[in-house]
């Protein structure tokens, strides 16, 4: 929390860490990819990933997107309900202190069961939230404090290069530098490497 915050204070150029969210972190800019957020998926997520959504690509995540969110009363102070451009997302609360801002959970994006029925999930500081990217689900208002939260959005070539998770179709591909949103023409083992992406993004 500490370099976070130092960093959001100074001067350095910050890219927005989402679409969605105006305030926060993308933590390849602090240098946290290579030291923190890849072994974190390698060793630790990928085993549980490889468990639990073997079916959406859990045993092959092999590229991410990690960033810090922060919400304020005066700032974001919450999340429309939204889909992740990712296989598997982890959302890990941070903290500081907070009121209210519960997570809800929907239905999955490709499967639209009710539009009113909803899982609350209490998010407590130093807990966090593993699920599918498709499955919708929102942030609820803050109404004190703040709140920051890890996003790691875990993606999957094998499946990503076969059906793009944000317009489900046959992606074409495009090259790019980096990542590239997890669509390779071939297996990528160096994130500097060239990679394609989907013309569509």
């Amino acid at each position: 929390m500490e370099e976070l915050e130092n960093f959001e204070r100074s001067d350095m150029p910050k890219g927005r860490p989402n679409t969605m969210n105006n305030y926060g972190v993308l933590l390849n800019e602090l240098g946290f990819d290579e030291t923190f957020i890849t072994p974190l998926r390698e060793d630790y997520l990928q085993p549980i990933t490889s468990l639990l959504y073997p079916d959406c690509g859990g045993q092959a995540m092999d590229s991410h997107k990690a960033f810090v969110v922060k919400y304020a009363v005066n700032e974001d102070r919450d999340l429309s309900f939204h889909y992740d451009n990712a296989e598997v997302t982890l959302n890990v609360s941070l903290g500081k202190d907070f009121n209210k801002g519960n997570l809800y959970f929907g239905d999955m994006r490709q499967v639209w069961v009710s539009q009113n029925e909803y899982v609350e999930i209490e998010h407590r500081v130093g807990h966090g939230v593993l699920h599918r990217g498709q499955h919708r689900h929102g942030a609820r208002p803050i109404s004190s404090g703040e709140r920051w939260n890890l996003i790691v959005w875990m993606r999957s070539s094998p499946v990503r290069n076969h059906l793009c998770p944000m317009c489900d179709g046959t992606p074409e591909l495009e090259e790019a530098v980096g990542f590239g949103n997890g669509f390779t023409s071939e297996p990528v083992q160096d994130q500097h490497q060239s990679v394609d992406v989907c013309s569509l993004y």
